[in-house]
């Protein structure tokens, strides 16, 4: 044993540095070359695709999950549920109840079967039964939209060896994608690699719009879908643009109720006040027009100076009208527009008031003369706003209690409607088609009389691509 010692030990002062050496490239080579060569020599059509967002392992966009696999549900074309992984559901206890029977013979990526113990939604307050073939949602309430909510794509989370001795989380899905690689920046995630047979997706995130074109123009990205705005690249002649309605999106100017010269007369003379496009664009409230319980025949609130003079005279502001108005710089320009629209009505206003005979207090016509201040911030404040002009997206399902039920901590309007209110509980605890479609569309017309904003245009989507 001595003199095997004395063998290692020498062999170990003349050798050791070039063992120690060949084993760290051996590693190098392994982990960073020969994943490059093979990258190199496959023959994969590679999508270099630019999104917007900050998002980490558990966060990541519809745009990859819903490549690396699919939900119990589906939205379809018209914006139903229908069972997708699920061969067949059920509602039960007048809506509290919902079970999901689970297709056979669906496989992950790294060929586990799909069992219902995967299915790990984490619905808060919610009860969850599984058994080997089924999984039971037990709610509180009736929650007739809870289809909807599992179609979010069913994940498995894994640890994974990554460059041969560290380890970190991966995602293993049912869909034809497996996660190959990921990147990080401190918490967030820069890049993802997605694989299928013949398709490699490489996403590479970006904070802003700005930063996405940006990256665009400096080739390291080839696809950016879904922008706000073309930034240009009409005039590229080595681009494609593709531009398309956006149904699911809105913009629209909301009020914070809770300043009290907010008045329900001054919302809708400050709507009359403004354009609004008159084609396929334009946006008449809350809820998708391709959704089966949108209503067609809705008050519109088109241009009308007079109608709008009216509203403002049948009831006087006390106080001088100065406003601010909150956007982001995408929106500034319409911002604009809606500022000088809106100033020019103020005077035209304050000029029928002094000719109006309904209106005794003279003095009180120099306060319809309306002077709005400009705030651009790219990361608007929901909780510290008077009125905020940003883009909105209507939930797949009709309803609307998030946003616009006064019980509710991320109605950031502070909107208050006691009917309303009513129309919106009973929305959810319908189980009824027909029955929840007449309730929507009764929200819809009162809801949109009540005016607490102004609904301008459904957002148009531009996919550039090189």
């Amino acid at each position: 044993m001595r003199k095997l010692y004395w063998y290692l030990t020498t062999y170990a002062k003349k050798h050791g540095f070039v063992f120690i050496a060949s084993i760290i490239f051996a590693i190098a080579i392994f982990s960073f070359v020969v994943p490059s060569l093979l990258s190199v020599l496959e023959n994969k059509k590679t999508h270099y695709v630019g999104l917007v967002g900050d998002y980490n392992i558990d966060t990541l966009p519809i745009d990859v999950t819903g490549k690396l696999s699919a939900g119990l549900t589906k939205i379809t074309e018209d914006n139903n549920v229908e069972p997708f992984l699920a061969a067949r559901s059920s509602s039960e206890q007048d809506g509290k109840t919902y079970r999901f029977i689970l297709k056979e013979n669906i496989f992950f990526r790294d060929g586990r079967e799909l069992t219902t113990q995967d299915i790990n939604y984490n619905f808060p307050n919610v009860e969850t039964i599984i058994t080997p073939n089924d999984i039971v949602f037990k709610l509180q309430d009736s929650f007739a939209p809870f289809p909807a909510a599992v179609t979010k794509p069913i994940l498995r989370k894994e640890e994974e060896t990554y460059k041969l001795i560290l380890s970190r989380p991966t995602l293993i899905g049912v869909g034809p994608y497996t996660l190959k690689d990921y990147k990080m920046i401190g918490n967030r995630i820069s890049e993802v690699v997605l694989e299928s047979k013949d398709e490699k997706y490489i996403y590479r995130f970006y904070l802003t719009e700005k930063d996405a074109v940006t990256a665009f123009k400096h080739g390291q990205v080839d696809e950016l879908p879904e922008l706000s705005q073309d930034y240009g690249f009409s005039n590229w002649t080595t681009t494609t643009i593709d531009k398309e309605v956006d149904y699911s999106k809105y913009l629209a100017v909301f009020f914070n109720l809770r300043d009290p010269k907010y008045t329900k007369n001054l919302r809708q003379a400050l709507s009359y006040a403004i354009d609004k496009p008159n084609n396929e664009t334009r946006a008449l409230g809350p809820i998708n027009p391709d959704s089966w319980a949108y209503l067609p025949a809705l008050k519109s609130y088109d241009k009308d100076i007079e109608r709008g003079i009216e509203r403002l005279i049948d009831e006087p502001p006390q106080e001088k009208l100065e406003l601010n108005l909150t956007t982001t710089s995408t929106y500034q320009p319409e911002a604009e527009i809606y500022i000088q629209e809106w100033e020019e009505f103020g005077e035209k206003s304050a000029e029928s008031c002094q000719s109006s005979n309904d209106i005794e207090d003279k003095s009180l016509c120099e306060n319809m003369k309306i002077k709005v201040n400009l705030k651009v911030t790219n990361f608007p404040d929901t909780s510290n706003f008077e009125m905020l002009l940003i883009g909105q997206e209507s939930p797949s399902d009709p309803d609307q209690y998030q946003l616009w039920h006064s019980g509710e901590s991320t109605n950031f309007t502070g909107y208050k409607n006691t009917r309303i209110d009513n129309l919106l509980e009973k929305g959810r605890q319908t189980t009824d088609f027909q029955g929840r479609k007449e309730i929507y569309q009764e929200f819809q017309q009162f809801f949109l009389e009540d005016a607490p904003a102004i609904f301008i245009r459904h957002l148009e989507n531009y996919n550039i691509s090189r």
